[in-house]
């Protein structure tokens, strides 16, 4: 197949959507992406790159385009804004000058912002082949929760834009089947359109678990609960220290963080005030670390918010700690949550609840070793059953090829 794949991120930024690209040039498939300048986290050109320079590359065998973007800077919402829409902008150029050929299938990659498919429609009009999106964020519904807008003109024009782009997409990819249900009531799109994709672990945590330990990473004597990721404001952090602050007193129960984000700060302030000698922040190291960290937690901690966007989500996460084989404990809603207690891989409770979250610390640390051990067990089986790249991307890999087959 010839696919081409659009998404505003791509490598060196880190998103899925490299793991497809590389992947189904390996199968042998023709790929071309069509995306914008990186600066993804950091708000700046990653390095060797420039408003005007590399317009063109091939990465691992992939041919990439690249359209100039105005830069994320300090991520204020004026700034994202610009972000979002010079990709619009300059991909118009791209699409309509740039991209020749001929190709079977349209991919598009959707994070934030749902309008970067915009393209992927003029590519599908362009070429006369199908469309098939992957929506990672449901819009306007993420807009309204990370912002002060919450209704008036700009999201009655967010909401045609949404349906404009469902309604000229020939399949629409989940990451949740709580969006489907979603997608369905707001856009009134048939079921039969809409197909559950869910997130995959980086090949990393799936290699031989008996790899050597880091001897850098010391960890304290006692029972390791370990939040590895993003430490944002969407992970309920406040819920979590009234659990750790709760803990404080009990006989080796330790929490441990690692990573970085906006609520970092204010994490390292509240563990100085309360005085939380329980609690470790071992600060952001690289992808290829993480393995060495998950080696040495006893469980491992997933949190979000109590919001209703939020609870349509699993977080990627836990799909790394399934993979790795690690118990998990859960301050979450919606299908994570469920997730977790129905396949008996740990134990959840809902969102903000830290009095459930410290007695389902308690009761594990009583837990016999087997029963830890089964349970990491069934968390690995779990991972390879339902969220395995390999089943994912030829599940995938059909959905293009019947899409293609249904053009001729």
């Amino acid at each position: 197949m010839k696919i081409l794949i659009i998404s505003q991120y791509f490598y060196p930024e880190n998103f899925k959507v490299n793991d497809i690209a590389f992947d189904y040039v390996k199968k042998g498939h023709e790929v071309t992406v069509l995306t914008a300048k990186p600066n993804y986290p950091s708000g700046t050109f990653s390095k060797g790159y420039s408003f005007f320079g590399k317009r063109k590359e091939k990465i691992n065998g992939v041919n990439v385009v690249r359209v100039p973007i105005i830069p994320r800077l300090n991520n204020k919402s004026y700034m994202l804004v610009l972000n979002y829409v010079s990709f619009i902008f300059f991909s118009w150029f791209a699409v309509f000058f740039r991209i020749k050929g001929s190709y079977d299938v349209v991919f598009s990659h959707l994070t934030s912002p749902l309008t970067s498919a915009i393209p992927g429609i003029w590519l599908k009009r362009k070429f006369n082949i199908p469309l098939v999106i992957w929506v990672l964020d449901l819009w306007p519904d993420s807009v309204t929760a990370n912002s002060n807008i919450k209704g008036g003109p700009i999201i009655k024009i967010l909401n045609k834009i949404t349906n404009y782009i469902y309604k000229n997409s020939d399949k629409i990819l989940v990451s949740s089947n709580a969006f489907k249900k979603e997608i369905i009531k707001n856009f009134n799109v048939p079921d039969n359109k809409l197909l559950f994709f869910p997130n995959w672990a980086e090949d990393i945590f799936i290699r031989d678990n008996k790899q050597r330990i880091s001897k850098k990473i010391n960890l304290p004597d006692g029972l390791n609960i370990m939040f590895a990721g993003n430490l944002g404001e969407s992970q309920g952090f406040e819920a979590i220290f009234k659990a750790v602050e709760q803990t404080k007193n009990d006989c080796n129960i330790n929490w441990i963080f690692v990573g970085d984000g906006r609520k970092a700060s204010w994490m390292k302030q509240k563990i100085k005030e309360k005085k939380l000698t329980n609690a470790y922040m071992l600060g952001r190291f690289p992808l290829e670390e993480m393995p060495d960290f998950f080696r040495k937690a006893d469980v491992m901690l997933v949190s979000l918010k109590a919001d209703s966007l939020i609870s349509l989500t699993i977080p990627a996460k836990i799909q790394a700690y399934m993979a790795s084989g690690k118990t998990i404990l859960g301050m979450i809603n919606g299908e994570g949550k469920n997730l977790i207690n129905d396949n008996g891989i740990g134990f959840a409770v809902s969102a903000g609840d830290y009095k459930g979250l410290v007695e389902k610390v308690r009761e594990f640390q009583k837990i016999p070793k087997y029963q830890k051990l089964r349970m990491e067990k069934k968390a690995k089986e779990l991972y390879k059953e339902n969220f395995s790249k390999e089943k994912l991307f030829k599940e995938l890999e059909e959905i293009l090829k019947i899409k293609k087959m249904n053009q001729h």
